[in-house]
């Protein structure tokens, strides 16, 4: 397009502010809109700003241009609600007039919009040849209080002086980036480093040209706060405005999504380092990030010392040198994690040396993947069991023990609860009744009884219970060869704290043989108190 093309374009006022919606990922209400430059020609239709942008720049016609539209859009823009703004896009040539804060300030107020709701976007571009007088006037449009904002970072111009010298508020990530992460490492990384600094000097960051929803997750995924796109919306006219303001469906985190993605994404990647530090460090398990080739990149101090060499050995050096003796138990697990496999709670046994008792290790080894799904490291986690496992020996070694004592114990060992029903009965009652501890539970050693006992067994253990007196009873028991032997089953309640009675333990001994015996006295007894007629 000619110089002449455009001051005819303006004598018509044929140039006209598009309005593009900007949306918080994580709610999809709309934070603002920016203003796009659109020429309604006659006979060409609606012409975008790169026809026309760099010639009026060149023939002295951009300030025109732009206070035109910005007129425009700010009277447009006095129906948007209070929490959103208006962003405009300042050219670099515009940049070299000292006057541009008072001009932006009279379109501003001549529309009636508070220029607390001004966003003025400033490329790169512009600062390297402007950066004194940019300075001057950024610190003029603050004092008025507009919001800066730094556009298409990263494209060539990037300086962090850039970033230093001027007061922005926010941080636009180009979309050139944008439109490649997901496909190309580099730009993902890029996007990232360019998120992560922005959130570092406390910038909100914006990316442009978001145009799928996986665009999208990604965007939030690495913290960025705003997205600016087809997505979300293709730039319309002042008089659809409305259209623009319709809050849009959240970014949502797919449940497939790795480790990152369950933390907290709407916190800057500053906090969510420190966070994650004093975790790492603070943690009572051992921790590391171990490298696609093994290599630790970093470790905790837990994990420093059960491995018995200090923190700044470990890094960079392979997991074979500083565990050689356990890495061969290793290895498949680890190359299990570099193929995606998550290797959960996997034990580890040291073996007996010298110096220390065997020692046992629970270790899990996680798939670290970065933003597309791509595994990029091992994360550790190590728990020390040894301890653990040496109690659960010796609890089996003691429940051994008892096992033992019980089933060789010639008495019979056994436990009621505070309603008087069998809860444990040792093995030999089975032994000599034949009849199993399920069958004996509750009140069902009573079946094994001789029935003329039966009753007054019964009678007792109810006594007890009301009383607390020990239970004392003697009775018969059938035993497996269909003998009846007396037995006498003695037992004493244990209370709690405030003297209920939880438990009743006792053990029943094998008295048939004295019963016998006695019998036999009595028997004889009676013979020499009733002697035979013919002795008389």
């Amino acid at each position: 397009m000619s110089g002449d093309e455009i001051r005819a374009g303006l004598r018509n006022d044929e140039f006209v502010p598009l309005f593009q919606p900007v949306v918080t990922l994580n709610t999809g209400e709309v934070a603002g809109l920016e203003v796009l430059a659109r020429w309604q020609h006659g006979s060409l239709g609606m012409v975008p700003p790169g026809a026309f942008i760099a010639t009026a720049e060149q023939e002295g016609l951009i300030s025109e241009l732009t206070f035109g539209l910005m007129g425009k859009a700010f009277t447009a823009a006095r129906m948007l609600p209070e929490s959103q703004w208006l962003a405009i896009n300042i050219s670099p040539y515009l940049l070299r007039d000292l006057a541009l804060p008072k001009r932006i300030r009279e379109a501003a107020e001549a529309a009636g919009f508070p220029l607390s709701r001004v966003l003025i976007e400033i490329t790169e571009s512009a600062l390297v040849e402007h950066l004194e007088h940019a300075q001057t006037i950024s610190r003029e449009l603050k004092a008025q209080g507009c919001r800066l904002a730094l556009d298409d970072f990263g494209t060539g111009y990037s300086s962090l002086l850039h970033l230093q010298s001027l007061p922005f508020d926010e941080l636009k990530v180009d979309r050139s980036f944008v439109g490649s992460m997901t496909d190309r490492r580099e730009s993902r990384k890029i996007v990232s480093a360019v998120v992560g600094l922005g959130q570092s000097l406390g910038l909100a960051t914006i990316a442009e040209g978001v145009e799928t929803e996986e665009q999208a997750e990604m965007l939030l995924l690495l913290g960025c706060e705003m997205g600016q796109g087809w997505l979300f919306g293709k730039p319309i006219a002042a008089e659809r405005l409305s259209e623009a303001l319709t809050t849009r469906t959240p970014i949502r985190l797919r449940p497939s999504s790795s480790f990152w993605r369950n933390i907290s994404y709407n916190s800057p990647p500053g906090q969510r380092l420190s966070h994650l530090q004093a975790l790492y460090d603070g943690a009572p398990v051992g921790l590391a990030f171990l490298s696609p080739d093994f290599r630790y990149i970093s470790i905790n101090q837990q994990l420093a010392e059960m491995n018995d060499v200090t923190v700044q050995k470990h890094l960079g050096r392979h997991v074979s040198e500083i565990i050689p003796e356990l890495y061969p138990q290793l290895e498949s697990h680890l190359r299990r994690a570099l193929a995606g496999e998550s290797v959960n709670a996997m034990e580890v046994k040291q073996p007996a040396t010298d110096r220390q008792h065997d020692e046992a290790f629970l270790a899990s080894y996680l798939p670290a993947f970065d933003e597309a799904g791509e595994v990029v490291g091992i994360s550790v986690a190590v728990i020390d069991v040894t301890a653990r496992k040496r109690t659960e020996a010796a609890l089996r070694e003691s429940e051994d023990h008892y096992r033992h004592m019980v089933e060789l114990n010639p008495q019979i060992p056994w436990v009621l609860d505070d309603n008087g029903m069998a809860t444990m009965i040792s093995p030999r009652w089975q032994q000599i009744t034949g009849m199993n501890e399920e069958a004996s539970r509750g009140r069902g050693f009573i079946r094994a009884l001789h029935q003329a006992d039966q009753k007054r067994v019964a009678e007792t253990i109810e006594h007890s219970l009301r009383t607390g007196d020990p239970i004392d009873v003697e009775c018969r028991v059938r035993t497996c060869d269909g003998e009846w032997r007396w037995i006498r089953s003695r037992g004493a309640p244990r209370r709690d704290e405030s003297g209920r009675i939880i438990r009743w333990y006792g053990s029943a001994d094998d008295i048939d043989a004295h019963k016998r015996l006695e019998e036999k006295l009595r028997s004889r007894a009676g013979e020499e108190n009733f002697p035979c007629s013919e002795n008389v």
